[in-house]
């Protein structure tokens, strides 16, 4: 079957499509396959409830965790096995994207979420968890909070590439530019080798319209400045990047191999229905960079979706966004400060739901 032009013509405008969900079923039924070959798609991501929704709604499962009950594995455990496997088959559908790219075909699989405030441990278990899927076109997800922040830099120098998840504000995201690069850096140090290394940044963007959009409301502010912040914030993210990956620093590891830690558009799915479902894609349109949408944020583009302004070129109007929020009176460094503890509660509570999900159906097949 064709693929659809619109998100054909999305990707040749330097787009990756990826998709925000994964499952069994998904994989083994074939769709993934289809979504591959008729909507542009060339990765995916993941998270604990993606993964607590796919569990407790398919028997899929049930031999796998049946198995694991009877050698009595550890909730926890069983867990990792169950997601890992889940990972590393959509992997291996994907590689030969990741062979013919080699920057796509990724699929991305996170750490505990609690773990987000504890460096060691997260660097410990992003090592951990890209030695069980063992599959060269994995992302390990890190979150972007401070303690993430040297993580990220140990796993790059490690050889683990890295999806960095949780970013809200351009001042955090020039800290994790700055891990990737130190993190290349440690590696060429030691000798290591570039190969296959890839990173991208998660820049979420749906939850800040959110968070300010209810703040305005409160202010009373002008209505008209509704909707405009998520983009726009997007928007002057990638123009720090475009600073960064242009610099004298930069060039000298681009000389030695290193790839460019690409942006990627997360949190997509618009959570207004005031607002057009297809604006969290067409208004963040610039070469090397990812969208990872939800299927039916994905179908809506493929339907009705068209390209917007280039990213940038919308710098200007950005800027002007940001400052007229920021004039009315919103905090912003407040609200990205929320947005992060929010951000990692809400995965620390869907890994709690995914933890009990695992729970109950050992429970249930034992």
């Amino acid at each position: 079957m064709a693929q659809n032009e619109k998100l054909a013509e999305l990707s040749r405008a330097g787009v990756s499509v990826w998709l925000d969900d994964l499952s069994r079923d998904m994989i083994r039924s074939g769709k993934l396959q289809s979504l591959v070959d008729e909507y542009s798609v060339v990765g995916m991501t993941s998270n604990p409830t993606i993964f607590a929704t796919a569990i407790s709604g398919s028997d899929s499962y049930d031999q796998q965790v049946r198995d694991l009950a009877i050698r009595k594995v550890t909730v926890d455990g069983s867990l990792r096995v169950i997601t890992a496997s889940d990972v590393r088959e959509a992997c291996d559908v994907l590689r030969p994207i990741a062979d013919r790219t080699g920057r796509d075909g990724r699929v991305s699989l996170e750490v505990a979420p609690g773990l987000a405030h504890d460096t060691e441990v997260t660097a410990a278990e992003a090592e951990y968890l890209w030695w069980l899927v063992d599959r060269p076109n994995l992302f390990i997800k890190i979150p972007a909070t401070e303690a993430g922040l040297p993580a990220i830099a140990t796993s790059i120098a490690r050889g683990i590439s890295v999806n960095v998840t949780l970013i809200f504000s351009i001042e955090r995201y020039k800290a994790v530019m700055e891990a990737y690069l130190m993190g290349l850096e440690q590696r060429i140090e030691k000798g290591g080798d570039l190969t296959g290394l890839e990173s991208v940044a998660s820049f979420f963007v749906s939850r800040v319209d959110t968070e300010i959009d209810k703040r305005l409301d409160k202010l009373g502010a002008d209505p008209s400045l509704k909707g405009k912040a998520g983009v726009a914030n997007a928007q002057l993210a990638y123009q720090a990047y475009e600073e960064v990956f242009t610099s004298d620093r930069w060039k000298a590891l681009e000389a030695k191999g290193a790839h460019v830690q690409r942006p990627l558009w997360a949190s997509t799915g618009v959570k207004n229905p005031d607002y057009p479902d297809t604006m969290y894609v067409s208004e963040l349109v610039a070469p090397d960079t990812v969208n990872t949408m939800p299927e039916k944020t994905l179908k809506a583009y493929a339907d009705h979706g068209s390209l917007g302004t280039p990213v940038q070129k919308s710098y200007e109007e950005a800027a002007a966004a940001m400052k007229a929020i920021s004039d009315a009176g919103v905090d912003l460094d407040d609200v990205f400060r929320v947005l992060e503890e929010e951000g990692v509660q809400k995965f620390v509570d869907s890994w709690d739901e995914l933890t009990e999900s695992v729970r109950s159906e050992l429970e249930r097949l034992a």
